[in-house]
């Protein structure tokens, strides 16, 4: 059966997972920035525009290479402990459907997921402008 290390909220604090989780959170940030930043950086130099580009897409590829193995995690839990099927014909959980139930609510639930949005929202949104500054006003 599965390995959890974390079987609850509060546990996931404490869980192993929790430094590589934040260490890809923040090249994901990087990424983000680093992307989100091409048009001003090809607007002053082409040499930190390209620079910023490999970066964000170098981040990208291991934040979402990350990403990718955390829910084949998730679906191999749920498949290997037939969880849906269990649920769908109203069957009884085990202690051990419960716990991986709550591991991988919580991991849905997670700060860092919903801050992660936020923050690609608002650095999305502010290249936005800044691309359009650049294309109508420095041009």
């Amino acid at each position: 059966m599965a390995h959890i290390e974390c079987s609850n909220c509060k546990g996931l604090k404490a869980c192993r997972k929790e430094f590589i989780s934040w260490f890809f959170i923040i090249i994901g940030f990087v990424s983000t920035v680093a992307l989100r930043i091409v048009t001003v950086l090809m607007n002053l130099s082409p040499f930190w525009g390209k620079l910023a580009w490999y970066i964000g897409v170098t981040g990208f590829f291991a934040f979402f290479m990350y990403k990718y193995r955390v829910f084949k995690e998730r679906s191999k839990w749920i498949d290997d402990s037939r969880l849906i099927e269990k649920i769908n014909k109203g069957s009884t959980l085990t202690d051990e459907d419960y716990k991986i139930l709550s591991v991988i609510l919580c991991q849905i639930r997670s700060n860092k997921e919903r801050v992660n949005f936020l923050f690609i929202f608002i650095a999305s949104g502010v290249a936005l402008i800044a691309a359009i500054y650049f294309d109508l006003f420095v041009r």
